[in-house]
């Protein structure tokens, strides 16, 4: 095999090492890192002199690594720049991983329900529950949460990825704060599942068609934005029972890739009742 094989997959991990120091860096302000804010600044964040102060390395070191160029950096390099730039834990995991430095590798994303999982779906008898994997493929649902996400054992196709990306871009809820907001942490969720499974073929193969068919996809993944979901508020208009108010919580199932999401409400809650009575209302499988 010829030495310069594997030069095509190296120069993409640097382009991607070198767009993700840029996206952070323009996150970060002086005032975060706890440098003076001193002099008119052209772009948001830090400049690149102060990023490799913060992280003790040289100056033109870190503008070739900016520009995708130079050796690969050392795991000690890779350590000082995640705390210079103040990577979250999923944002240090994605960084060693694009710069082929990947923390031990874990188990594959699994797509098996258990026993158990499914009893817990089903005891949540007032509660919207559904269980989604790594890839955002909707696995297992309790009857209530057909009242939300439909009856999915008529569908093939059940990523949630693809139902948010297929609306046009005229769709009324991309004028939506609360939706655009939700669907930037689904994405950035759905990063951190890539770099945590990079040798996954159905969370790769996801990614690749929606950057061909979603421009909307394709410009929130380009911010390179990774963090691993959690809590959130959300205000739905259901169509039988109107303004509904609740906590999406999203739990971590093990090593397995899979988060249970939940709709919790608050006890006493006008949406409470209205879970109650869309229950009662539901029809036992």
């Amino acid at each position: 095999m010829s030495s310069t094989a594997g030069q095509p997959e190296r120069a993409r991990e640097r382009a991607e090492v070198a767009e993700f120091l840029r996206a952070r860096r323009a996150r970060v302000s002086p005032k975060d890192a706890g440098l003076p804010a001193t002099g008119q600044r052209r772009t948001p964040g830090l400049r690149r002199q102060e990023v490799a102060q913060l992280a003790g390395i040289s100056v033109d070191y870190y503008i070739r690594l900016e520009q995708g160029r130079g050796p690969r950096p050392s795991r000690q390099v890779l350590n000082a720049l995640a705390r210079a730039l103040m990577l979250s834990t999923g944002e240090r995991e994605y960084l060693f991983r694009m710069a082929d430095e990947a923390p031990p590798r874990q188990a594959e994303p699994s797509r098996e329900i258990t026993p158990g999982i499914r009893h817990l779906l089903d005891s949540l008898r007032h509660t919207p529950g559904y269980v989604v994997d790594a890839a955002y493929n909707v696995l297992a649902w309790n009857q209530l949460a057909t009242r939300f996400i439909g009856d999915l054992s008529r569908h093939q196709d059940r990523n949630m990825i693809r139902w948010t990306f297929r609306r046009s871009a005229t769709d009324v809820a991309w004028s939506d704060e609360q939706f655009v907001h939700f669907t930037r942490a689904t994405v950035a969720d759905l990063r951190a599942s890539y770099a945590r499974y990079p040798a996954d073929p159905q969370i790769d193969s996801l990614v690749t068609e929606m950057l061909g068919l979603s421009p909307m996809f394709a410009q929130m993944w380009a911010a390179h934005e990774v963090e691993a979901r959690g809590p959130m508020r959300k205000q739905v208009r259901h169509p039988d029972e109107g303004l509904l108010d609740f906590e999406c919580q999203v739990m971590h199932i093990g090593d397995t890739g899979q988060r249970l999401i939940v709709y919790c409400a608050a006890p006493g809650s006008a949406t409470e009742d209205a879970f109650r009575r869309m229950s009662a209302q539901t029809a036992p499988r």
